[in-house]
């Protein structure tokens, strides 16, 4: 199968549902300048920073414990509950038009609910790249951020196909918050924060 073939299996078994996240988030967006550079931005910032940690740790650094990982959560739930406060705040606005031009997710969210998500893919990745030496470990983080922008892309495409769009135009507002705060709190249950 060879390195790349693993690499993107593994990117693609670990990030499967980042694709309904980055989809929320370009639905969000649509209609704001910007937003699709934005999203695709914080989408990088937030891999970027789960392959440095992942990284780190192969080689014996451990930037965070392991008990720390589940509080992560704590980000999804966090910008879940904002959005959900901006949903029923702007919930009579007949289309936001004063929101329209710098509107829709900003990098740093979406980096944010990148890592928070991709908190556990740390612990599957120091492993693999551990026993991958460097020039393995070079092969999956390459092919890794080609994959990102395939993300991005795929979750740009589901956004904008008619009946998706019709639907997460209608609801997204609804189940962006939905989808963060139960990402959020699975994190955390999963995770065992405090003993949850």
């Amino acid at each position: 199968m060879g390195i790349v073939g693993q690499a993107i299996g593994l990117f693609a078994v670990t990030n499967i549902d980042d694709i309904l996240i980055l989809s929320l988030f370009f639905a969000q967006g649509a209609g704001h300048r910007g937003s699709a550079r934005r999203i695709v931005a914080g989408q990088y910032l937030g891999f970027v920073a789960i392959l440095a940690v992942a990284v780190a740790a192969a080689f014996g650094a451990t930037f965070l414990p392991d008990s720390v990982i589940p509080y992560l959560g704590l980000l999804p739930l966090a910008l879940g509950l904002k959005a959900a406060w901006q949903a029923w705040k702007h919930r009579g606005d007949a289309d936001g038009e004063e929101e329209r031009a710098e509107g829709g997710p900003q990098a740093l969210e979406v980096a944010a609910v990148t890592f928070a998500n991709g908190g556990d893919n740390i612990g599957v990745y120091v492993p693999v790249f551990a026993t991958a030496g460097v020039g393995g470990m070079s092969v999956y983080a390459v092919v890794f951020l080609v994959l990102v922008a395939v993300w991005c892309l795929a979750g740009r495409y589901f956004a904008t196909r008619p009946v998706i769009a019709k639907a997460l135009s209608r609801w997204g507002h609804v189940l962006l918050p939905l989808v963060l705060i139960a990402l959020g709190l699975v994190i955390l249950v999963e995770g065992g924060a405090s003993g949850l």
